[in-house]
């Protein structure tokens, strides 16, 4: 199976998660939802699983959420986490459907999960809360990493689609190329502003843009 792939999951795909693992299951909720391209599910799941292994509890805040799938992840990985909530400036039209979908196999999901349209900023962050966000794309992961230092909330972020025009590591860009350059220097900000950081990687066949940046107040 490609798993970058942008086609969606339907009912057509549920003979491709046959077993009774956590990912199996999402996988065919996912396709029995019918909604949700491929490649969003394998990048959420890649994401939550090695979230969970460095933070546990606290409000889930998926911010630039989309359709919501990290978030519900997280909290099936990690039930000390009461809630979770996401939003986007444009939600998805069937992004409600696959909500209903999930906690209809996870009942324990009923009310736990809140999606909203509107700004990143309009969400009030707290030190408790796990800051998220997957493929915000160019300066919206900056803007991210800005609401979750000024809350000192934990973070996770999977940056896309660089703006090189705006100049940031370009200090850095005579040895590394111009994206890689710009999350060096996320990194080295979250350092500068009192942030333990981690960097990993999820599989580069779900998608090239595969950095993940963890960083936790010290």
């Amino acid at each position: 199976m490609d798993r970058s792939s942008r086609n969606r999951l339907t009912d057509r795909q549920l003979d491709r998660f046959p077993g009774e693992t956590l990912f199996d299951r999402i996988a065919r909720a996912v396709c029995r939802a019918g909604c949700l391209p491929r490649k969003e599910l394998f990048e959420a799941w890649e994401v939550a699983r090695r979230v969970r292994r460095r933070f546990r509890g606290g409000r889930v805040v998926d911010l630039a959420c989309g359709h919501g799938l990290l978030a519900s992840i997280l909290l099936l990985l990690d039930d000390s986490s009461r809630c979770a909530l996401g939003i986007d400036r444009a939600l998805p039209e069937s992004a409600a459907k696959l909500q209903a979908v999930l906690e209809a196999s996870w009942p324990r999901l009923e009310g736990r999960v809140a999606l909203y349209c509107g700004e990143l900023e309009a969400v009030e962050l707290t030190a408790d809360d796990l800051v998220v966000s997957v493929h915000a794309c160019g300066n919206l992961t900056d803007r991210v990493i800005d609401l979750a230092i000024a809350a000192r909330a934990r973070l996770v972020v999977l940056p896309c689609c660089h703006n090189l025009e705006s100049g940031a590591g370009g200090e850095l860009r005579g040895w590394l190329d111009g994206p890689l350059a710009m999350d060096v220097t996320r990194a080295t900000r979250l350092q500068a502003a009192g942030y333990r950081v981690v960097t990993q990687l999820i599989p580069a066949e779900i998608t090239p843009k595969n950095r993940l940046l963890l960083g936790e107040p010290e």
